[in-house]
C-alpha cells in the first residue's frame, strides 16, 4: 500500500509502535499496528481517532443504524461505531483484511461480533456486493490519493440512498485534497460539522439533496 508524500514530516515513531491504546465507549480498545508490512492501512491516524470522539459525542444515534465504513486500515473507527450500538460493515482491500479482521475480533465482545462483517471493497470494483441500504457511511482519512478520487466518489455514490448520511474526517494537506471535497460537492450537499485544531482534523457531512 502507498504511504502519504509527506510521512517524513509527520513524527512516524507511533506509527511504529506494535500497539496503540485508546478509551471509547466504556471500553478499553487495544489496536495491533503494523507500519513495516501494510504501511498506511495498518496505524491509526489522528483523523480517525478526531471521528470516534466525534462519535462518541453522540451527535448521531448509532443505535441499530445500518453504517459502512470505507478504507477502515486498523478498524478503530469501525469497533467503536459497534461498541455505540451500530450494525457495522467495515471494508478495505483485500491485503489489509486479515490484519483488519484480527482487531475486529480481539476488541468486540462476543454478542457484538455478531453486529459485524469485515469485507473486501477496493472502490469502484465489483460494488455489486454493496446493495444494501446504508443509514451512515464513515471514512477517517481517506482523501489523499488523488488516482483513487474518482473511484471513491463513484463508490460514495453507488452505496448511498436519499437519506444516507457520509461523514469523513480528513486533514487538508494539499490542494488535491480540497479539489476531492469539491468533487464531492458535485451529487452530494457538504458541509462541515467539527473541527479538532489539536490535531488539524476536520469532520465533513455529506448526504444526497439537502444537508
Amino acid at each position: 500500500l502507498p504511504i502519504y508524500d509527506d510521512s517524513a514530516a509527520l513524527g512516524l515513531q507511533k506509527f511504529h509502535q506494535p500497539a496503540a491504546t485508546y478509551r471509547f465507549a466504556s471500553h478499553t480498545i487495544r489496536i495491533q499496528q503494523n507500519w513495516n508490512q501494510l504501511g498506511v492501512a495498518a496505524v491509526v491516524w489522528d483523523a480517525a481517532v478526531v471521528l470516534c470522539t466525534f462519535l462518541e459525542m453522540g451527535t448521531i444515534d448509532l443505535k441499530k443504524l445500518s453504517v459502512i465504513e470505507l478504507g477502515a486500515g486498523t478498524g478503530l473507527v469501525g469497533i467503536v461505531a459497534a461498541l455505540l450500538g451500530a450494525d457495522v460493515i467495515i471494508t478495505d482491500r483485500k491485503v489489509a483484511l486479515e490484519f483488519l479482521e484480527s482487531n475486529v475480533r480481539a476488541n468486540l465482545p462476543i454478542h457484538l461480533q455478531q453486529n459485524v462483517a469485515v469485507k473486501e471493497l477496493t472502490w469502484g470494483c465489483n460494488l455489486g456486493n454493496f446493495s444494501g441500504t446504508y443509514d451512515l457511511i464513515l471514512g477517517a482519512d481517506i482523501i489523499y490519493l488523488e488516482d483513487t478520487f474518482v473511484d471513491l466518489l463513484r463508490t460514495l455514490e453507488h452505496l448511498c440512498s436519499e437519506h444516507t448520511v457520509i461523514i469523513l474526517a480528513c486533514r487538508i494537506r494539499y490542494e488535491r485534497d480540497q479539489r476531492f471535497l469539491t468533487m464531492l460537492k458535485g451529487p452530494f450537499s457538504l458541509s462541515e460539522v467539527h473541527y479538532d485544531p489539536a490535531a488539524d482534523v476536520h469532520i465533513f457531512k455529506a448526504q444526497i439533496g439537502r444537508a
